[in-house]
């Protein structure tokens, strides 16, 4: 008996050893570089070999695994473009083991494109309504100038209707850019676009990444109604000194990178910098190579953009960024004596890698300003807007296995100036400024179970102190993974915002866009509710299917559904001063801004093809945007029904050194309000006094019903072809493009008084050269 209990204890004992060393696991962090320029990898996925367990890097190329067991242990990553990289590291109990690793480019070129790993990043982010680009992805897209710009790529992405080629603005699925928050690290941007429309303020060259949110998006990003544009720079070179040079007719493009503290991998800290340049010189090019142009004035676009950054990494992988921007932009049009704006913006970032910990912390400050100014001929032409502020706050991030934590306050804070006067000589908005100060908090978490579904429940509460109103805003997006090649995927949420736009949404050009915070002059009620606040304020749902089929091709499918709750306007329809001596006039008639309502509903299809070294998209959206105004429902100016966007990109020649890409775009006619015709208006200019009968008067308007119009359909054909040649370490690009290949001629808008049409730009030749250093 004795025999057999000690023989029952030492089973057990050895059994719960087992057990003990199998409970026995550690954690393993680090950072993915690449061994050439210091920079991170973004999204690869990284592994322990002979498990079923691995992570993949974010965006600033950081990887957790959990639960990893004890001993050593080999991580191995392999990912397109860069040798397969192994290395050893030796798990201990309950602690963590930091391991940074450096990818080294493959020597050989590969000849077929692989799309795994976005597929693999399907599996695991909800990815509704979300657009995520990088340079190489924005280079596929046909140029203007033969330099790739964002405001091109975006042009091609579902539920973006693009407005005009002058002076034209982006409208993300029933959203105005006033709806549209733009981020670059961190910072708000407050006009991303030059007035020629082909070009943004971003260098592609210095784009890490950039996300494009066009609805349901989580709490991290608030303030806005319709969409989030957030983009992240890259740092300098963290190993050797390196540039690009670039010229084209519309402007020349200049990029400097490198280090200051030079990165070893033996010590890891690096100090490092970079600067990009751009500006344009088309008013004076453009006389001379496309005299055909505006009866030989050319272009009378000008702008400059300069941005800067400065780096230092740690060895942990901690690193502050340091930042500024300035961008200008100016146009004359026949109509216009002088429109501009310049914007000035500076900020920091810093990612804290605490040792021994599963969090990441990311303290931000940042400041930005922009002023826009129209002078003109006629009173109703003379505009001023200015708005400057800052944003600052703290994020934390903590992984747990797949899951994950993401949570932190903000704090912003602006001042705005407007004013401008109407038809009738009512002013609207003053020179006096207006301070608003805002705070809150939010907190996401994604959720995974059994690689079947995702959830990411999150909740942003956003307090406007200068209102007095504080906003509670819940968000949900979902992922079921029916199969792998097949997922339906969900979002909604709430949404509120304080900035409204100094212009109009019924302008038929919207050269001028100020910004003001949320009026205090409002109707009182709007369709019998009382209004309880000047917030604009919006709801979403979004439903959505991806498809893969075969290895090729992936499909995605979106039905949205944007109800916004409450949207203020400028009233152009103000005909009295809001004092005493007019209590008795309808609010419609005497406050600076109205009340509207509205929805925006859709469905975007994309089609993507990848085959060795062919890429083929196709892109169809379907919406309807309109507005109620109490009284009338109507179709703003960007309503499009049908957006038809075809790309290919192929790369082909002995050495892979030629590359095609061409682009086509058909759009359904925009809204506008007819004239129903003219008369001689008399304008009393002595007042009750002038002579009627002897006075003239000047050319009057009659309109139409509100924007019941349809302009024609718009199309156009680019093209481009590059031909690299390497020079030594060095890489020269020649680039041939053409935009509007066939010469369609595009209406822009309709001048009423002189009865012309107005065309959007014609066939525009160019060629460029980029030298890569």
């Amino acid at each position: 008996m004795k025999r057999i209990l000690t023989q029952s204890i030492t089973i057990c004992l050895l059994l719960l050893s087992i057990v003990a060393q199998a409970q026995q696991t550690g954690k393993i962090k680090g950072f993915v570089y690449e061994k050439e320029t210091g920079e991170p990898v973004l999204f690869t996925n990284v592994i322990v070999k002979g498990t079923t367990l691995g992570a993949a890097t974010d965006v600033n190329g950081y990887y957790t695994i959990t639960n990893v067991p004890v001993g050593e242990q080999t991580v191995q990553i392999t990912y397109l473009g860069y040798d397969t990289l192994t290395s050893s590291i030796t798990v201990d109990d309950d602690r963590i083991a930091s391991l940074n690793l450096y990818l080294t480019k493959s020597s050989v070129k590969l000849s077929e494109v692989q799309i795994s790993a976005d597929r693999q990043e399907a599996l695991t982010e909800v990815r509704t309504s979300v657009t995520k680009l990088t340079p190489k992805e924005m280079k596929q897209i046909p140029t203007v100038s033969g330099e790739s710009d964002l405001a091109q790529v975006l042009q091609v992405q579902p539920g973006v209707v693009f407005t005009g080629d002058q002076g034209g603005q982006l409208y993300i699925r029933g959203g105005s850019p006033i709806q549209n928050k733009v981020l670059l690290d961190g910072m708000i941007v407050y006009n991303p676009f030059h007035s020629i429309g082909f070009f943004s303020v971003f260098e592609t060259d210095i784009i890490k990444t950039a996300d494009i949110y066009s609805g349901g998006y989580n709490a991290e990003f608030g303030d806005r109604v319709s969409s989030i544009m957030d983009i992240k720079t890259r740092d300098g070179n963290r190993k050797k000194f390196a540039g690009k040079l670039s010229f084209n007719p519309f402007g020349a493009n200049l990029l400097l990178e490198g280090p200051i503290i030079k990165l070893k991998e033996d010590r890891g800290g690096s100090l490092t910098y970079l600067i990009s340049g751009k500006t344009s010189y088309l008013k004076y090019t453009s006389k001379v190579l496309y005299p055909y142009m505006n009866d030989g004035q050319g272009l009378p676009f000008n702008f400059t953009d300069v941005f800067a950054k400065m780096t230092y990494n740690a060895n942990s992988g901690s690193k502050i960024n340091l930042f500024g921007f300035s961008f200008n932009d100016q146009v004359t049009y026949q109509a216009i004596n002088n429109y501009k704006w310049n914007s000035f913006g500076v900020g920091t970032n810093v990612l804290i890698v605490p040792s021994g910990s599963q969090v990441l912390l990311e303290p931000f400050f940042n400041y930005s300003s922009y002023r826009i100014e129209l002078t003109g001929g006629g009173t109703e032409d003379t505009r001023f807007s200015q708005i400057g502020g800052f944003n600052g706050g703290m994020n934390f991030t903590y992984y747990f296995g797949k899951s994950e934590l993401k949570f932190g306050p903000f704090l912003q804070g602006f001042q705005t100036k407007y004013q401008f006067t109407n038809s009738v000589g009512q002013q609207i908005g003053n020179d006096e400024s207006q301070n608003t100060t805002d705070f809150g908090a939010y907190a996401k978490f994604k959720w995974s179970w059994k690689d079947k579904i995702v959830l990411e429940p999150s909740f942003r509460v956003h307090y406007y102190a200068s209102l007095g109103v504080a906003s509670p805003e819940p968000r949900l997006g979902a992922k079921w993974n029916i199969t792998k090649w097949l997922r339906l995927k969900y979002a909604f949420g709430l949404f509120a915002q304080n900035m409204i736009s100094a212009n109009s949404d019924r302008d038929v050009v919207n050269l001028f866009y100020g910004f003001l915070t949320a009026p205090e002059n409002l109707p009182k009620t709007f369709d019998g509710k009382e209004i309880k606040n000047p917030l604009q304020r919006a709801m979403h749902n979004i439903v959505g299917f991806e498809v893969d089929l075969g290895k090729r091709v992936s499909v995605n499918i979106e039905g949205y559904m944007k109800h916004f709750l409450q949207l203020s306007n400028v009233n152009r329809n103000k005909l009295f001063p809001d004092d005493a001596d007019h209590s008795d006039v309808p609010d419609g008639l005497k406050k600076d801004f109205i009340i509207e309502t509205g929805k925006a509903m859709g469905i975007d299809f994309v089609v993507k093809y990848a085959y060795k070294r062919l890429y083929l998209w196709a892109i169809y959206s379907l919406s309807k945007v309109d507005r109620y105004d109490g009284i009338n429902t109507y179709y703003p100016l960007f309503d499009r029904r049908h957006n038809v966007n075809l790309v290919a990109a192929y790369t082909f020649g002995k050495n892979l050194n030629w590359e095609a890409s061409v682009r086509w775009n058909l759009g359904s006619g925009f809204p506008f309000t007819q004239t129903a015709g003219f008369y001689e208006n008399l304008v009393f200019d002595g007042g009750i006094n002038t002579d009627y009968t002897t006075q003239n008067g000047v050319l009057g308007v009659e309109y139409g019903e509100l924007n019941k119009g349809r302009l024609p359909y718009y199309h156009r054909l680019d093209l481009s072809v590059k031909r690299s040649f390497e020079l030594g370490k060095t890489t020269l690009d020649a680039v041939i493009g053409i935009t509007n290949v066939y010469n369609r001629q595009n209406i822009f808008y309709i001048d009423r008084v002189r009865y012309q049409r107005v065309n959007q730009l014609p066939i525009l030749p160019s060629f460029g050269l980029s030298w890569q250093f």
